[in-house]
């Protein structure tokens, strides 16, 4: 769901996107959620006490990256705000930014691994390429969206975006810290 709503967001800040970046937004978010899981099981299978050890920070790092990038965008909106929507969208999504984002929000499926850890390489190779489908389907339909959304919404698109990748961040660290 975080790369749902960070799908939503990109449709969002960048309603004139064409379908083939639909594809490779969507393509990313599913390959990061199609690996993590996959990593997480090698981790297991290599590097018990590694994992033990950076478990903790997972939740950190995937705060710090959507904190970053949504707070990047609330300052473009605010100093665009004067300035119509192409003047927003010349600030178009980067790979480098997509890879953050892939990252950020795929982070947690990391531990997705953890608990996969006794499936067969086969079994395990499999749930991650039922997940990363469901999340490439999805993605596509929130990038949809955010570009109905984003063209309603006209220039506070990118500070709405923003606040949300936020929000998100906040979810993942309180949800757990709090677990």
């Amino acid at each position: 769901m975080d790369a749902f709503s960070v799908s939503v967001v990109n449709g969002m800040h960048e309603p004139g996107m064409s379908s083939i970046k639909k594809m490779k937004i969507a393509g990313v978010f599913a390959g990061f959620q199609t690996l993590m899981p996959l990593l997480g099981w090698v981790l297991v299978h290599t590097l018990l006490q590694l994992i033990k050890q950076a478990e903790g920070w997972i939740p950190w790092v995937a705060f710090v990256l959507l904190f970053l990038i949504g707070g990047k965008m609330v300052l473009e909106g605010i100093t665009n705000s004067g300035n119509d929507r192409s003047e927003l969208t010349k600030h178009r999504l980067t790979p480098g930014v997509l890879v953050v984002q892939g990252i950020a929000t795929s982070i947690d499926a990391l531990s997705v691994g953890f608990t996969i850890a006794d499936y067969t390489i086969v079994t395990a190779i499999l749930a991650a390429l039922i997940i990363g489908a469901i999340t490439f389907l999805i993605c596509r339909a929130g990038l949809a969206l955010g570009v109905k959304v984003g063209t309603k919404l006209n220039r506070h698109a990118s500070i709405i975006g923003g606040i949300i990748l936020i929000g998100i961040g906040v979810e993942i660290l309180i949800s757990h810290v709090a677990g």
